[in-house]
């Protein structure tokens, strides 16, 4: 089964990032915690990430730039849409499979020699769970007259495919430079019940990084349900904010991208999104912190801005959620969920929680700055 397209041109991303980086699998899985076998997979396109936390790493330690971090986003979006949607054209080859090539099998940097002191690729992490893996380029099942790797251990070769590599890097530099079509770019159509969203005006995901009326439609239908959100049809960390909100009030994968399940959401969900203002904040911090109420309105201040819906992504893929950005650790430390967490009630009442334990803001380093401001300038009492 051909690949789909949309995951051959992530991995195409992928592997532009890794030839120019001048880094070995090696060296890319001690930097980002990720097994070596693991990304070579994602970058082959036999794998795609369930999450986008592994590919920021990756790319980071590839040393890629805001705006390709932004690209890369929106295409493991819609890579990962196409990868979990029936009809997409992915594959369901194993780990055996990948083993398996039509002549030989390109594994960086390493001697593939018999058994008396052979190297061998790495092993996939015991236990690791993976995405299906799909089935790509030259992969077939096993057929007579190609060769598995264990054919090639009975000797001492090393593999060198210089025509693979070559069309590795024209069709990541490819990947790189052509601009693949943006939601709505043409800026016209609709569908038929007026969903705009499902038209052909829009792509399959709307993701960070776009800008365009299919991202101003996501804007409005989030301003409609009560957001606080500026229609500008600009996807930057504000949508991105908005839109994961809205898929933890809805029961959906809180990703950050606009799938059909999103779209549909958007269209039907009575969802409201309407918050605490930050004057109400405020006083109901104080109500709880008594014994630190100026130190605690700045720490949250300091974090969110006093937006109880205010999530933070880290680059290991964890979250902060909401005013006193609790992260995925406490949050499971505290018996929570992220729906709870961006309750401006349960937050605040969880942040109390963690600063009665030792009676300081230790859980908030980033803020002291704020703490001892709030220190400074509260009134004698």
């Amino acid at each position: 089964m051909p690949a789909c397209p949309e995951t051959e041109r992530f991995a195409a991303l992928l592997r532009s990032l890794k030839n120019r980086s001048g880094l070995s699998y090696e060296a890319l899985a001690k930097k980002t915690g990720t097994a070596g076998s693991t990304l070579h997979r994602y970058c082959r396109g036999t794998s795609v990430p369930q999450d986008y936390g592994s590919v920021h790493r990756f790319a980071t330690a590839c040393g890629a730039t805001p705006d390709e971090l932004r690209t890369l986003h929106r295409q493991w979006a819609l890579a990962d849409a196409a990868r979990t949607e029936p009809g997409t054209g992915t594959g369901t080859g194993t780990e055996a499979d990948a083993d398996v090539v039509e002549g030989v099998e390109v594994v960086e940097g390493v001697d593939l020699v018999d058994s008396d002191g052979a190297e061998e690729p790495e092993a996939v992490e015991p236990g690791a769970a993976e995405p299906k893996a799909v089935e790509v380029g030259p992969v077939r099942p096993v057929r007579q007259g190609r060769f598995r790797l264990d054919q090639f251990r009975q000797g001492r070769f090393r593999v060198v495919v210089i025509g693979a590599v070559v069309l590795t890097l024209g069709v990541s530099a490819w990947a790189l430079t052509t601009d693949h079509p943006s939601s709505g770019s043409s800026g016209g159509g609709s569908a038929a019940d007026g969903r705009l969203l499902f038209s052909a005006a829009c792509q399959p995901v709307v993701a960070m990084g776009q800008h365009d009326t299919c991202v101003g439609e996501v804007q409005r239908l989030l301003h409609a349900k009560g957001a606080d959100i500026d229609v500008d049809s600009d996807f930057g960390p504000q949508t991105l904010r908005r839109v994961t909100a809205f898929q933890v009030f809805s029961g959906l994968q809180p990703n950050g991208v606009v799938g059909d399940a999103t779209k549909k959401a958007l269209y039907t969900s009575n969802v409201r999104m309407t918050v605490w203002p930050p004057a109400k904040v405020r006083q109901h911090i104080r109500a709880v912190f008594t014994d630190a109420p100026d130190a605690a309105v700045a720490i949250a201040d300091c974090q969110s801005f006093l937006d109880p819906l205010h999530i933070l992504p880290n680059t290991n893929g964890t979250r902060n959620w909401g005013l006193f950005q609790i992260s995925d650790l406490r949050l499971r430390e505290l018996g929570g969920t992220p729906r709870q967490a961006l309750d401006p009630e349960w937050n605040i009442r969880a942040a109390q929680r963690l600063w009665s334990k030792k009676r300081d803001f230790h859980d908030w380093p980033n803020c002291e700055r704020a703490v001892k401001g709030a220190a400074t300038t509260a009134p004698a009492r």
